[in-house]
């Protein structure tokens, strides 16, 4: 490890950033680095001009992504080279809102009948029946499914503020049903090679996406889309904002808000004031069929 990768992640360590975060940057600004073939700390702002422009025109990110390499650059010069100019000459990327991907109740019972082996329909139940982020569920140990609380425990959250999710009664007897069959020690979805690691993240990806594809779901299925789905029917089951705001652990309740865009119930059930016009008949005897 070179020294200022080494300063780097003590930087991040201080911070208490999440595992994950910290992987995420580290690996950002190695790739940064191997880029021009150069320490970081040999490189400027038009560097990191140019190499955020090759990822925008060249690699296509996302937006999100773009906003991880953005943020872990910053954090390297910032943070750990004492750099303070990043942000008046390091542009920003405007964000545009996207409506979330949602499942109905009846594409989630499809893809659930195509899980293709226990675990992983105990996988996509559990997205489903919490809400979770994917790598709170990697991190779920056997020991957090409380029974006698009926709670999940989230340990391992985003922004490290664990919090409790209530436990579904058909959930835990299908959760039952795979320790029976799996007998898993310590991480409740551990990895087949590694049972003493959690599951990959990308392996947890592929099995969604794949049990899509095998329920003919045209959409892309994603660890997300099942809390997005879980998310829009608690809001459309009754819960109110704050509580399901609570419950996917989101600090601002604003992106919790985007839910309303697409509960079709809530959408459905406004009132339209095109509704309330007093129109005439259309007589259509009057009409000679030709475009004016």
């Amino acid at each position: 490890m070179s020294p200022l990768r080494k300063r780097m992640l003590e930087e991040l360590q201080l911070r208490n950033y999440a595992d994950f975060t910290i992987e995420r940057y580290l690996d950002a600004v190695e790739r940064f680095a191997k880029y021009f073939g150069k320490s970081p700390n040999q490189l400027g702002a038009e560097q990191i001009r140019e190499y955020l422009l090759y990822l925008v025109k060249e690699r296509k990110v996302a937006p999100n992504t773009f906003q991880v390499y953005r943020a872990a650059l910053k954090f390297l010069y910032v943070k750990t080279l004492h750099r303070p100019w990043f942000d008046e000459q390091v542009a920003r990327m405007r964000k545009r809102p996207k409506l979330p991907t949602v499942l109905s109740a009846e594409e989630i019972t499809r893809i659930l009948d195509h899980a293709n082996n226990v675990k992983h329909w105990a996988i996509i139940a559990t997205f489903y029946a919490t809400g979770l982020r994917c790598n709170e569920l990697r991190h779920l140990k056997v020991g957090d499914i409380d029974s006698r609380r009926m709670v999940v425990h989230v340990r391992v959250a985003k922004g490290g503020i664990p919090r409790d999710i209530g436990l579904s009664p058909l959930l835990l007897e299908r959760l039952r049903m795979y320790w029976r069959w799996q007998k898993p020690q310590d991480w409740l979805f551990p990895s087949k090679m590694r049972p003493d690691q959690p599951m990959e993240r990308k392996t947890i990806r592929l099995a969604c996406n794949n049990a899509g594809r095998r329920a003919g779901i045209k959409k892309q299925v994603s660890p997300h889309v099942y809390r997005h789905s879980y998310a829009t029917h608690m809001l459309e089951a009754g819960a109110d904002l704050r509580t399901i705001q609570v419950l996917l652990g989101h600090a601002d309740i604003q992106t919790t808000a985007r839910y309303l865009r697409v509960s079709t119930v809530r959408i459905q059930a406004a009132p339209n004031p095109f509704d309330s016009l007093q129109l005439k008949p259309i007589d259509l005897s009057k009409d000679d069929g030709r475009q004016r």
